[in-house]
C-alpha cells in the first residue's frame, strides 16, 4: 500500500546508537559511584584506625612506655590495625624548650609523632599528629 510508512534503516540506526550512548553514560556513572564509594569506605576506616592508634600510643606512654630520644620504630604498641591496612610512624619531633626540632638533644620528656595509616592498595591514607608526654611521678625531678 502506498500510505503505509516504516521505519527506515537510518532512523533504527540512529535510535539504536542513541540508546547505545544512554546505556554507557549510565554503566559509567554507576562504575564511578562503586569505585568511590570504596574509597570513601577506605578513608573512613583508616580515619578511625589512626585515631585508635594515636590513642594506643597515649596509652602505652602513660602505662611507662615512654621512650626517650624515640625513633620511627619506638612505638611498635600492641595495637592491630584493620586487614588491609599498614601503621606507620612517619616522623618524631622533640620539643626543646621554645620550638619542635629533629634531633633529639636533649629530649625534654614531650615528642611529637605524626602516624600514618594506609590502605594496602593506596587508595586511602590518614595521618594523625599525636603529642606524648613523659609521664612524671611525684619524685620524678626532670619532669617538675
Amino acid at each position: 500500500m502506498a500510505d503505509d510508512r516504516g521505519e527506515t534503516l537510518l532512523e533504527l540506526l540512529i535510535a539504536v546508537v542513541i540508546m547505545g550512548v544512554a546505556v554507557v553514560a549510565v554503566v559509567g556513572a554507576l562504575v564511578n559511584s562503586v569505585q568511590l564509594s570504596d574509597v570513601h569506605r577506605k578513608q573512613a576506616t583508616a580515619a578511625a584506625a589512626v585515631r585508635d592508634y594515636g590513642e594506643a600510643i597515649t596509652n602505652a606512654v602513660a602505662g611507662g612506655g615512654y621512650v626517650a630520644c624515640a625513633g620511627a620504630g619506638s612505638y611498635a604498641t600492641g595495637f592491630t590495625v584493620p586487614s588491609g591496612y599498614a601503621k606507620s610512624v612517619v616522623s618524631v619531633r622533640y620539643w626543646n624548650g621554645s620550638a619542635w626540632q629533629v634531633g633529639c638533644t636533649p629530649d625534654t620528656g614531650l615528642q611529637q609523632l605524626t602516624i600514618k595509616v594506609a590502605s594496602a592498595d593506596d587508595r586511602a591514607s590518614e595521618q594523625l599528629v599525636v603529642v606524648v608526654r613523659k609521664p612524671c611521678g611525684l619524685s620524678d625531678s626532670p619532669c617538675a
